[in-house]
């Protein structure tokens, strides 16, 4: 980044400023089946400027901002530009003052800089011992391994950098059967390669892929206990997490209290969620976050009762919290049960979704199912087609989850969640 952007932000007007410089250098692989096709190498920097600019109206003080981002190739003519006109537009924007981060007086541990070919040869040992059949295969497959290196600097005087792995599978399997082939894709994110993860992934998306095409339709089940255990069951942690946000409080779209319960006593396990500095082979283990403020362990929630509110420095400064910051890796706790003790009696584990959603406002879920195993005893029938619906509203205080924990990317949680007494819709 040239300096004159920073002698231009100064001598700008504006009443506050940050920059937010973002270098990622960073290796490809393109492979179809197991054969390389092309490789590169990257080398990408973004530079993205935001100017705060206060004013009054009546009694009422606002600072309002805006945001854009400028090549790391422009002029100084340009840059003058881009500063005169973001200037400009944040006088439109009408939040009430607040201000930003000062610099701490501690300094926070950063990363070392990643071995980008001891990540790449991680992700490609792993896919070649990915085990195959006739009946179900790896297409194709993309490797991205890249160090970031940020940089944060503001009027205020923060100005920190940080350094850190983000690397990228994505994954085409096929499968077939009888003169039937389908195609499942996966995208697997992470800091640096969880080998034995990832080769576990994409062969049990390899069975996934066998067992579809001889899957039956949904039957109309009524009410039925559902079982997540796939990353699709992230969405609903991110319910509650969603709702400890310092932005959905202050906004009145959660009505969490910090020492009161996130959700109701119905026999459920009880839900303690912690945001983590680091985690292994997480790509969110920078030691800042977006504002620059430093990022560490904290409990959210303990035993399903709120702890502490998290979020950005606007939000936060208005419920009056201190040292806020907004989490990049969470942990939840497991819970009482083994993954076998809850895949018992009549339920049906979905793995695949066309859709999955959960409404962190309302608690509404909603999912259209691709492929599931309806368990009935010792009976399983894989089963295809319908939708699966509840509310957290009701089902949250008596969700159980399993003591064994699964990891993507930078959530940690139970293997397995289970919700007793969803709606099944079936496809017959």
């Amino acid at each position: 980044m040239e300096n004159f952007i920073l002698d231009l932000l100064r001598a700008s007007g504006a009443d506050g400023w940050t920059v937010s410089d973002e270098v990622r250098r960073g290796w490809e692989f393109y492979f179809i089946r197991h054969a390389l096709d092309q490789n590169r190498v990257r080398d990408v920097e973004h530079i993205t400027l935001t100017v705060y600019k206060k004013f009054c109206e009546g009694d009422a003080e606002f600072l309002g901002s805006a945001s854009a981002r400028i090549a790391p190739t422009a002029s100084r003519e340009e840059a003058e530009r881009l500063i005169s006109r973001l200037l400009s537009e944040a006088v439109l924007i009408r939040n009430p003052l607040y201000t930003l981060h000062e610099p701490r007086g501690e300094a926070v541990p950063v990363g070392e800089t990643p071995d980008l070919r001891a990540i790449s040869g991680d992700f490609l040992r792993a896919m070649r011992s990915v085990e195959e059949s006739a009946e179900a295969d790896v297409n194709s497959y993309e490797i991205f391994a890249d160090c970031v290196t940020r940089r944060f600097i503001s009027s205020t005087g923060v100005d920190v950098t940080d350094v850190y792995p983000v690397s990228m599978a994505e994954v085409v399997v096929n499968a077939r059967r009888e003169g039937h082939e389908i195609e499942l894709y996966r995208m697997y994110r992470s800091g640096s390669c969880d080998a034995a993860a990832l080769k576990a992934n994409v062969e049990e998306t390899l069975r996934f892929g066998r067992d579809k095409l001889r899957a039956e339709k949904t039957p109309a089940l009524g009410r039925c206990d559902v079982v997540l255990s796939t990353g699709d069951a992230r969405q609903i942690y991110d319910y509650f997490i969603d709702r400890m946000a310092a932005g959905m409080v202050y906004q009145h779209i959660s009505d969490c209290e910090i020492g009161k319960r996130v959700c109701e006593d119905a026999g459920g396990d009880p839900l303690t969620v912690r945001a983590k500095r680091r985690l292994e082979n997480s790509s969110k283990n920078g030691a800042y976050d977006d504002e620059g403020a430093p990022v560490r362990d904290m409990t959210i929630i303990e035993n399903s009762v709120a702890k502490r509110f998290f979020g950005s420095r606007m939000f936060s400064q208005y419920l009056g919290l201190q040292d806020s910051f907004m989490p990049g890796n969470i942990a939840v706790d497991g819970g009482s049960a083994s993954a076998a003790e809850l895949r018992t009696g009549r339920f049906l584990e979905v793995v695949e979704f066309s859709d999955f959603q959960v409404d962190s406002s309302c608690g509404d879920i909603a999912g259209e199912i691709r492929l599931g195993y309806l368990h009935d005893g010792d009976a399983v029938t894989v089963v295809e087609g319908g939708s699966v619906s509840g509310t957290m509203r009701e089902l949250a205080g008596a969700m159980r989850f399993s003591k064994e924990r699964k990891q993507y990317d930078n959530y940690l949680i139970p293997a397995v969640t289970r919700l007793g007494g969803m709606s099944i819709t079936g496809a017959e």
